[in-house]
């Protein structure tokens, strides 16, 4: 089934969800309660995306951010196209078979789009391969067209355009390789994982599966009919919650589960127990998790049902946007460098595990510039800055927001004026930009010696703007 969805900034902007289950195999391996995949050999090519000459980061997750969702369990293509993939495991109608959701996401700028009367197009080949051993299991090739009606839908960095099969395999281990190809260039990604197929038991659980939207199978020969979210990953300040598709069909299926979530430090943000709807075929729903109760970084949801002792499980990031790989409460420190003054970030950085959950909505009470609202705004409005200085200043060298102008743009924001010396006099040998900021009365002078917009801070600058950021921090 081909799917158009919304062209708005926010959704992904085209889908192909494949409803055809393929083959059942004998079963021939024993039973586990999970499954995974893992890379075999690590990434393969280049990091990078876009015509040669691009930077890394401007056609989708960079190196980092493929990184963490390696670390995830998900399938994260490194090459000329960065993908991220998610394998769910669900019941199939036999034990000796289960059925396993393929869920690739891609973004929108790693493609050639072309101009085609008032919308834009591009196309793409996604294959799949799974093998056991020497023998080919099954192969998928399928060529997909994307359609947009604005430009500014070809450029998106995010999770813009989903493709997802559902596979029936027998229980066992297997190699899968994963491969995606632009059909207007040579660009291409290929990533090679072990895959571990688990037998799933009618009273156990299946994979919690991160979704956009999902309508419940009615029973155990159907299909579900949802929209996964590959990347499980969410937005700090952007999305709202995470939906989790939980899946549980049969006679025997638990009325309710137990949903427990355990961020970085072994830090539980929620612990909660969520009712599932009755449906003709058992019971199946959609629950939702607010990201506020989500630790900033990769967070590990536990689902059980009461009186079973099997828990499935799945990884979520709470990432402060593609530009911006944090992984760890530690690198939040990091990022927060900025944000606040030192001795806040010392109670954070000394606080234990067992009290690093009260430290941090201490903090959060502390800096909220609107308390009576549930959002952050502060922290929001900073990390956009970090996001924007990221794409903004990434020509000189290193993380954008680290640059010296980046470093100005996120501790104090845009300036109230910008004098290049370089528009006024094209023939100066050494360009100079002035950015002044009149409420606290600086002015700094940032210098391009090189030509090739490597702007550094002039000594006395430095010092003023070390200034500045006190004066700015002490004011909050």
């Amino acid at each position: 089934m081909n799917m158009t969805r919304k062209t708005s900034l926010g959704p992904p902007i085209a889908t192909r969800i494949s409803t055809v289950a393929v083959l059942l195999f004998a079963a021939c391996a024993s039973p586990r309660p999970t499954g995974t995949a893992t890379p075999n050999g690590g990434p393969r090519g280049a990091p990078g995306g876009g015509p040669p000459g691009t930077p890394v980061s401007a056609a989708g997750a960079p190196a980092e951010m493929q990184r963490l969702y390696r670390s995830m369990g998900l399938v994260a293509g490194s090459g000329a196209i960065p993908f991220a993939a998610s394998v769910s495991f669900l019941r199939a109608p036999s034990p000796d078979s289960t059925l396993t959701l393929l869920a690739l996401s891609l973004p929108s700028r790693a493609l050639g789009f072309t101009r085609e009367g008032d919308r834009y197009a591009a196309a793409y080949v996604a294959r799949v391969q799974i093998r056991q051993g020497a023998t080919m299991v099954r192969s998928i090739e399928s060529t997909e067209q994307v359609r947009v009606p604005t430009f500014r839908e070809t450029s998106r960095t995010d999770e813009s355009i989903i493709w997802q099969q559902f596979i029936r395999l027998a229980p066992g281990r297997y190699t899968m390789t994963v491969s995606i190809k632009d059909e207007s260039s040579i660009r291409n990604s290929t990533e090679e994982v072990s895959l571990e197929v688990p037998r799933l038991t009618p009273e156990g659980l299946t994979s919690p599966v991160p979704v956009y939207e999902a309508i419940p199978r009615q029973s155990v020969d159907s299909l579900p009919r949802l929209l996964a979210r590959p990347r499980a990953s969410v937005v700090y300040g952007v999305d709202p919650e995470l939906a989790l598709y939980i899946d549980a069909v049969g006679g025997n299926a638990p009325s309710s589960v137990q949903i427990r979530v355990v961020g970085d430090g072994d830090i539980v943000g929620m612990d909660t127990l969520a009712v599932l709807p009755q449906r003709v075929g058992g019971r199946s729903g959609t629950v939702g998790i607010p990201v506020n109760r989500l630790a900033v970084g990769i967070n590990t949801v536990l689902v059980t049902a009461p009186g079973r002792s099997d828990t499935a499980r799945t990884r979520v990031l709470v990432s402060l946007g593609e530009e911006v790989p944090i992984g760890t409460f530690d690198e939040m420190l990091v990022y927060l460098r900025l944000f606040t003054t030192a001795d806040r970030l010392k109670a954070l950085r000394d606080a234990d595990l067992q009290g690093r959950a009260a430290a941090w909505n201490a903090f959060l009470k502390e800096t909220d510039p609107v308390p009576g609202t549930a959002e952050h705004e502060g922290l929001r409005d900073y990390f956009a800055r970090i996001r924007s200085a990221n794409i903004r200043f990434r020509d000189e060298a290193g993380a954008g927001w680290q640059s010296d102008r980046g470093t100005a743009f996120v501790a104090l924001g845009d300036p109230d004026n910008i004098i290049d010396t370089g528009l006024l006099n094209p023939n100066e040998r050494v360009r100079q930009q002035i950015w002044e900021y009149r409420e606290l009365r600086v002015q700094l002078i940032f210098v391009d010696q090189t030509g090739f917009g490597r702007w550094r801070l002039i000594a006395q600058s430095r010092g003023d703007l070390d200034v500045a950021i006190r004066r700015k921090l002490g004011s909050r």
